[in-house]
């Protein structure tokens, strides 16, 4: 067996801890506030410019600050407090919406306003994500981690499903109520998380230099169960990624319609927080390599099922899997991940890993559609679930010491 049934003390064990408790409810509030402002920026966008090009470049100017500051994100996180990070990053965050209020209050002739507050936004997820990944392991102690882990994963992907409905709604009443809403959220997540009392964190003293920038470069390379787990990440969704397309199985492929799409979009995250609650009343105790790589291989053969799909509810159960197997293979990354750094470099490592997350999602969209305007959108995907396989197996062998990992409460 490689999960067994917690107690119900055991399922709920990160709660105990009342910092964990304070920095939960802050990162759900954020996530999603932060699904609220994408969804009013994505719909304000539209409504000015009538041109999807620039919904394009509200992705863009939102990811490129994580890639362009990478090497700063990180040792920020590990050389000055993370919880002092997030706060400020909470407050930057909270501030953008407030100025896409009076922006929107003002009246906009164009949508340059708004990208130049979504770049700051960015900045700001970018200090943010490396410090709260690396927060948590000073929270709780390495027995409830994995613990923390799963309820964090619910936690984004329940924000993730119900912030973009709620930001439709909330912008159907006004944009100004959904900005506002967002502001406020964002404010009393950054409130949370200030009164966390200050954790224990090793941080980083040394004088600055080329090779602590590189620091979480060079522990990622050297450490190959951490650079075998992110890479896994990095090439499987890279080359499986079909969200792009799902607006074709939508409406082409599916014949549903837009509703149909929005069943296809959330179906993901439908069998990922169930997985995600599973895992925090069932760990994984044992084998924990061999079932990331096996999930990340059903991840792969449950993307080339939905490609050759044309029966809806098949489709649609193929997502579900699909998130299911990724929650598997998340998990048991990210409590990895933690675990093998070590907390003075933690940041810098996390903050790559973010850009790695980023950069496969980002770029296995544009392989997607790339592809499918060559050589059509079913063999695009089947294609790339291939590939996703043949990764796993791969990795497999290129990285041994991953597929020998035991246990996810330290190293093995």
């Amino acid at each position: 067996m490689t999960a067994e049934a917690a107690s119900p003390e055991q399922r709920y064990a990160a709660f105990r801890h009342r910092s964990y408790l304070s920095y939960w409810t802050a990162r759900f509030l954020t996530t999603f506030a932060t699904q609220i402002v994408s969804v009013a920026v994505g719909w304000q966008i539209y409504d000015l410019t009538r041109n999807p090009f620039d919904l394009g470049i509200v992705g863009i100017v939102q990811f490129l600050p994580s890639l362009l500051l990478v090497l700063v994100t990180g040792v920020v996180a590990d050389r000055f407090g993370r919880r002092l990070i997030m706060t400020l990053s909470s407050l930057v965050e909270g501030g953008c919406a407030l100025t896409l209020l009076l922006l929107t209050l003002g009246g906009l002739g164009g949508p340059l306003p708004i990208f130049v507050v979504l770049a700051i936004f960015g900045i700001a997820r970018a200090f943010y994500g490396p410090a709260s990944s690396s927060l948590v392991a000073n929270l709780v102690p390495p027995q409830d981690f994995a613990n923390a882990i799963a309820w964090n994963s619910s936690a984004w992907q329940t924000a993730t499903i119900v912030g973009p409905v709620a930001g439709g709604l909330l912008y159907g009443l006004s944009a100004e109520i959904a900005y506002a809403t967002a502001a406020v959220l964002m404010l009393v997540a950054a409130l949370l998380v200030f009164t966390i009392p200050k954790p224990a964190q090793q941080t980083a003293t040394d004088k600055p230099t080329m090779q602590t920038l590189f620091a979480g470069f060079g522990y990622i390379w050297s450490e190959k169960i951490v650079l075998g787990a992110i890479s896994l990440d990095l090439f499987a969704v890279l080359l499986s990624g079909a969200s792009a397309l799902l607006p074709v199985y939508a409406r082409d492929i599916l014949e549903l319609g837009p509703w149909g799409l929005g069943l296809l979009r959330s179906a993901p995250s439908v069998g990922a927080i169930c997985v995600a609650i599973w895992l925090a009343g069932h760990p994984i105790r044992n084998h924990a390599g061999v079932v990331m790589l096996g999930a990340a291989a059903s991840f792969g053969a449950c993307t080339v099922l939905f490609g050759l799909s044309t029966i809806t509810w098949l489709s649609i159960a193929a997502l579900v899997l699909l998130g299911a197997t990724d929650m598997f293979s998340v998990y048991i990354r990210e409590t990895l991940i933690q675990l093998w750094t070590p907390d003075e470099v933690r940041g810098r490592v996390n903050a790559v890993n973010q850009v790695f997350v980023g950069a496969s999602n980002e770029l296995g969209e544009f392989r997607a559609g790339t592809m499918a305007a060559l050589i059509g959108t079913v063999p695009a995907v089947v294609v790339g679930g291939i590939g996703a396989i043949a990764v796993v197996g791969l990795w497999a062998w290129l990285f041994p010491t991953l597929r020998q990992v035991r246990h996810l409460n330290g190293r093995n």
